[in-house]
């Protein structure tokens, strides 16, 4: 059976959709009840260096004033917290907290987990197969936090 490209989308979208759901629900069981991948991926552009909410919303390609509400969420959970920055008192600087990286981490876990999952669902076999197939088409490297500014928008 042939599939169109649009299919072939659908398919990929859904696979990202089920695994990211899955790590919700699981975050929540674990303790996380407000993770959700917007979040995730902003923890990632500051733990890389997006200390302040300009730097964050270029990375994440949103504007200044999204990551600023994005930044106000993180530190209300915990996640981030701000400091004035000793060189421009103007300026705040924002760093991932001590709950932040655990959250992460537990978030890496779980991921790993749904992994193990898809190996007993398609063999360890079928599973590196479908990892080398993907990486010939989309790249050997993971999508960088930057370029998935656009899923952090509608997450």
């Amino acid at each position: 059976m042939s599939r169109s490209g649009a299919d072939l989308a659908l398919l990929l979208l859904g696979g990202y959709r089920k695994l990211v759901e899955a790590v919700v629900a699981e975050l929540e069981v674990r303790g996380y009840p407000d993770a959700r991948p917007v979040l995730e991926f902003a923890m990632r552009a500051i733990d890389a260096g997006a200390d302040s909410a300009s730097e964050l919303g270029r990375r994440l390609s949103v504007s200044k004033q999204a990551a600023a509400k994005t930044i106000a969420t993180l530190v209300e959970r915990g996640y981030v917290d701000t400091e004035v920055d000793p060189s421009d008192r103007r300026r705040k600087r924002v760093r991932v907290t001590d709950r932040g990286h655990a959250l992460m981490r537990e978030g890496e876990a779980i991921f790993d987990e749904l992994r193990d999952e898809w190996a007993r669902t398609l063999g360890a076999d079928g599973l590196a197969r479908l990892e080398r197939d993907l990486a010939a088409v989309v790249g050997d490297s993971p999508l960088r936090v930057e370029a998935a500014g656009w899923a952090a928008q509608e997450s």
